[in-house]
């Protein structure tokens, strides 16, 4: 879905890094790996406020903030605790920048259930990867990658 999204955008470019090695995946391994490929590069780590919010949740999260700058995108109805997440990772308010984005109260979980209920996705993702869902038939009941 990642390469049908980004297709048409000479800007970017899939990243397999974390698809083509052994499990488990956690984000603060893949940044190493990323780290070691790019040597000298710095990496900033896109996330939604809601994530931020239970940032304290992910596997090492303080590994993960070392290696990247935190670019978060508010998200309606999420609120971080900064002062939480400053106690127990010293030094992340410098290391989180908020972007200045459109707010959209959009998550992936709300994409997954429209597809379930047979509610249209159209203009909430690009064409080829509605495309992409429909043709694979993803997220429909009973599918396992649901």
């Amino acid at each position: 879905m990642v390469q049908a999204a980004i297709a048409d955008n000479p800007a970017f470019v899939l990243s397999r890094v974390d698809l083509d090695r052994p499990g488990p995946h956690y984000t603060v391994d893949m940044l190493a790996l990323l780290r070691g490929m790019f040597a000298g590069a710095e990496f900033y780590f896109l996330m939604g406020g809601d994530s931020l919010a239970e940032f304290l949740t992910w596997y090492n999260p303080a590994g993960i903030v070392c290696q990247a700058i935190l670019a978060v995108m508010e998200r309606p109805g999420w609120t971080a605790d900064m002062a939480a997440l400053e106690r127990e990772i010293p030094g992340i308010r410098e290391r989180v920048v908020w972007l200045d984005a459109p707010r959209l109260d959009l998550s992936a979980t709300d994409l997954r259930r429209r597809v379930r209920e047979g509610l249209p996705i159209r203009y909430l993702v690009p064409p080829a990867v509605e495309a992409y869902i429909r043709d694979h038939c993803l997220y429909v009941h009973g599918n396992r990658l649901e």
